[in-house]
C-alpha cells in the first residue's frame, strides 16, 4: 500500500496495523482500500477504490458472523427478539467506532486534506465504515472463518456477556418509562435529516417532549439513531 495520509513510515506501518488486527492479509492491495475514505478517492482521482464497497460487504458479513456467534452461545436460552437486540449492540455505530479506536485504525486512514483536518479520524462514522471495510477486506482475502477469529478476537468477553449488556441497551424504554413516571408524558421522536446514498444512509432524529427539542441523535437506521438520542437524553434526566 502506497504511503499517504495516515500512514506514517517509521512510527506507524502496515505491518504494525496487521499485528493490531491479528491477521497477514495476502492482497495488501484490500486493507489499502479498506483504509481509504471517499475524501481521499475522489481528491487523488481515484474514486473506484474508496472503501464504500468493501464496507457494504463487511457489513454483511458482519451481521452474518454476530449473528452466528450470538446464536451459538445464547441461543438456547433467548427469543429472537432478544438475539435481535444482543446483535444490535455489537454491530451498531458507535461499538464499531470503539473497536476501530481499538485497533488504531484512524491512524491509518486515508483521508482528503479537509476531512483529515476537521478531525475525520476521530469521526465516528468514519472509523466505524473503516472497521467495516476491513472485515470485508479480510472477508475477500481469505475465507469466512477468518472473519469469525477477527471478530472473536475483538469482541472477546463481551460476546459472552451479550445476554446481560445487549438486554440491556433498549435506550427508548428506559426514557419512556422515566418520563412517564417522572412527568407523566411521554417523548416523541421525529426524523429531522436523512443523508448518504442508499447503501449508507445516515439518519438523524429530534426527541420533542412537551413541546421542546430535549435531545438529537444519529444512526444507520431510524431505530438506532432514535436509541442514540434516548440514550443523551437519559444522561441529562437520569442524574
Amino acid at each position: 500500500m502506497e504511503e499517504s495520509e495516515g500512514i506514517r513510515p517509521g512510527q506507524d506501518s502496515v505491518s504494525d496495523l496487521e499485528i493490531s488486527l491479528g491477521y497477514h492479509f495476502v492482497r495488501p492491495e484490500l486493507l489499502g482500500q479498506a483504509l481509504t475514505h471517499r475524501s481521499y478517492a475522489v481528491e487523488h482521482g481515484i474514486g473506484a477504490l474508496d472503501n464504500e464497497r468493501l464496507e457494504f460487504l463487511g457489513d454483511a458479513a458482519l451481521e452474518l458472523v454476530v449473528s452466528h456467534l450470538l446464536f451459538v452461545r445464547h441461543g438456547a436460552i433467548c427469543r429472537e427478539g432478544e438475539l435481535t437486540r444482543m446483535r444490535s449492540f455489537f454491530v451498531n455505530e458507535s461499538q464499531l467506532a470503539a473497536q476501530a479506536f481499538r485497533l488504531g485504525l484512524g491512524r491509518y486512514l486515508r483521508l482528503g486534506k479537509g476531512e483529515d483536518r476537521s478531525g475525520g479520524r476521530e469521526k465516528p462514522s468514519i472509523l466505524s465504515d473503516a472497521f467495516e471495510a476491513v472485515v470485508g477486506a479480510i472477508y475477500l482475502d481469505s475465507r469466512i472463518e477468518e472473519v469469525f477469529s477477527f471478530i472473536e478476537r475483538c469482541f472477546g468477553d463481551l460476546l459472552d456477556q451479550a445476554l446481560e449488556i445487549g438486554l440491556n441497551q433498549d435506550y427508548k424504554s428506559k426514557l419512556q418509562e422515566l418520563t412517564q413516571g417522572r412527568f407523566r408524558s411521554v417523548p416523541v421522536y421525529e426524523i429531522e435529516k436523512v443523508s448518504g446514498p442508499d447503501h449508507q444512509r445516515t439518519f438523524e432524529v429530534i426527541i420533542n417532549f412537551n413541546g421542546q427539542v430535549l435531545q438529537r441523535g444519529s444512526g444507520r437506521s431510524k431505530k438506532e439513531a432514535e436509541q442514540d438520542a434516548a440514550r443523551k437524553a437519559l444522561s441529562i434526566l437520569d442524574t
